[in-house]
């Protein structure tokens, strides 16, 4: 039994979809652990600021993953 068969793994992904979902994962942990990263170093910036630091983060993380999934960048 093929593991990747099981567990549905392509590399790469299989279609656009795939490729949008994973970069959508990443940037949202990017998002969330921005925004963690500020309140556990204690920085108490106005909230309208974490978000849009955060937002930042998220929406980088997406286009450098998705990059690196189109083939455009290769993965180190």
């Amino acid at each position: 039994m093929d593991r990747n068969d099981v567990l549905n793994l392509t590399d790469p992904p299989n279609e656009w979809t795939d490729e949008i979902i994973n970069s959508g994962i990443m940037a949202g942990v990017a998002f969330f652990s921005t925004l963690g990263s500020l309140t556990a170093a204690g920085i108490r910036a106005d909230p309208v600021t974490s978000l849009i630091a955060a937002g930042i983060a998220a929406g980088a993380n997406f286009f450098i993953t998705l990059a690196i999934q189109r083939g455009l960048k290769k993965a180190e």
